[in-house]
């Protein structure tokens, strides 16, 4: 599939000079982030070994973590609205602003899917634009249902779609409140290889059509080095002064082939 060019000269997430400290029994985590940019229309992947950081960059970019210290974290939702400085908002401890930004521009595709049980397909994807306050728009839906496979499947409940149709139906939640960024954590973890890249095609139309940028945490570099526009790995030191050191550094998308 061609790449679209990210449409605009300015990054969405602009993080720079990033640090987080975590203590961890009687030693510590540090995960340094030097600069990571985020910019529409990109998928943008991070990978590699488990307790690298990829967990917690992930925190930090959707705003339930705090930086020990950055030097520069914004978000810039122009034509949807400012640019906003998310160190700013961390400094002041404006929650309130914070939960926003995660409820009006931000989108989630857990590992597991993540839907609600009690809720039928349809009302699982709804439910973002309902908490927004957006309207219905069930025209809409069925027709992107369609696009990738799950129309007839809309009034079921979750237990009664395969594992790759609910991650299907996560994805289309993600994106149906009409985000300006989501986030995917291992979204393909739980599926075999061909289903894993049906949903990265899925994942990137429905990205690609509503201009939307997509970071996606993965340790199957093979799968996103078919569809992303920008990677991160990690280059992980050993402990020195009881304190393990991770850096987070970018890698072309071709240097993964």
């Amino acid at each position: 599939m061609e790449r679209a060019a990210p449409t605009r000269a300015t990054p969405l997430i602009r993080l720079e000079g990033g640090l987080k400290r975590r203590e961890q029994g009687d030693g510590a985590f540090e995960l340094e982030i030097p600069e990571l940019l985020v910019f529409r229309g990109q998928i943008v992947a991070v990978f590699g070994e488990s307790g690298c950081g990829k967990s917690t960059l992930l925190d930090l970019i959707a705003l339930v973590m705090e930086p020990t210290r950055v030097a520069c974290f914004e978000i810039d939702l122009a034509p949807d609205g400012p640019r906003l400085d998310l160190a700013d908002l961390w400094r002041q401890h404006n929650e309130a602003a914070m939960a926003a930004l995660r409820r009006d521009y931000f989108g989630y595709v857990l590992q597991t899917g993540g839907l609600l049980p009690f809720l039928s397909v349809r009302r699982n994807i709804m439910l973002p634009r309902t908490i927004k306050g957006l309207p219905a728009a069930a025209g809409q839906l069925d027709a992107v249902a369609e696009r990738v496979g799950l129309s007839g499947y809309l009034d079921r409940y979750p237990d009664a779609l395969s594992i790759g149709q609910r991650q299907r139906a996560a994805i289309l939640r993600a994106i149906f409140h009409q985000p300006r960024l989501v986030l995917a954590d291992e979204p393909t973890a739980a599926v075999d290889k061909a289903r894993a890249r049906s949903i990265m095609k899925d994942l990137q139309k429905l990205a690609r059509a509503d201009d939307v940028a997509v970071l996606i945490v993965t340790h199957d570099v093979d799968l996103i080095a078919e569809s992303c526009d920008a990677a991160y790995t990690f280059d992980t030191g050993p402990q020195v002064a009881g304190t393990t050191r991770s850096v987070c550094r970018p890698v072309a998308p071709e240097h993964l082939r």
